[in-house]
């Protein structure tokens, strides 16, 4: 269920609150929109920020990586996580420097995950296929046990989390009168380039939609 309030004190935006969006199904599309998370967690007293694939499985959060890695052996004992994503939608050229920013969407999820086991660690393997990889698990070789064994999933609970969405035009000052260079929006999203076949003739049509 939408939500138009802070899930929590800790998410409640306040670094330009007019940004903020309170509303689930505007966090569901950021999520969906990308395929890389910076996943950050303490560690003795250090903190570490890695990148991840992700997808998103209804209420959930699934990461994936190798078994052997601090980050995951430290998500799958249930450390405290924080996992951002950001969707870049263009750069602000504004009369001023100062002024120039991005268009963007970000998501930001508080929370403690568990490692993922079975029938749902393969689920969610699936999930992750699908959101990283549209249309290829129909026809790819499927994990064999060892390679399972080297992967682990962690799912987390999104129950505690913010969204800022910045889409504004650039802003105009006092002080940028008189000036008369050009000034807007020029927009940016992830694309995919034509394929480099390895192996295997043709390249299959559903690459095709692998665009963002």
């Amino acid at each position: 269920m939408a939500t138009q309030r802070a899930s929590s004190p800790r998410t409640r935006v306040r670094r330009l609150p007019e940004k903020a969006v309170y509303d689930r199904t505007t966090l569901d599309a950021v999520l969906d929109a990308s395929v890389v998370a910076h996943v950050g967690i303490a560690t003795d007293g250090q903190p570490f920020v890695m990148p991840c694939g992700y997808a998103r499985d209804g209420d959930h959060l699934l990461l994936h990586g190798s078994t052997g890695s601090r980050l995951f052996r430290a998500l799958g004992a249930g450390a405290p996580a924080c996992v951002t994503v950001t969707v870049l939608d263009g750069l602000v050229v504004a009369t001023s420097l100062f002024e120039s920013s991005m268009h963007y969407r970000s998501a930001v999820v508080l929370g403690s995950g568990a490692a993922l086991t079975g029938d749902a660690k393969r689920h969610a393997l699936d999930v992750l296929a699908d959101h990283l990889l549209p249309g290829r698990r129909a026809e790819a070789r499927p994990p064999n046990r060892k390679e399972l064994a080297a992967t682990s999933v962690i799912a987390i609970p999104i129950e505690e989390w913010s969204v800022k969405v910045s889409d504004s035009p650039p802003a105009f000052i006092d002080d940028d009168a008189g000036w008369s260079n050009w000034a807007g929006v020029v927009p940016l999203r992830l694309r995919a380039d034509p394929p480099v076949t390895d192996r295997g003739g043709e390249p299959p049509a559903y690459l095709e939609t692998w665009y963002r």
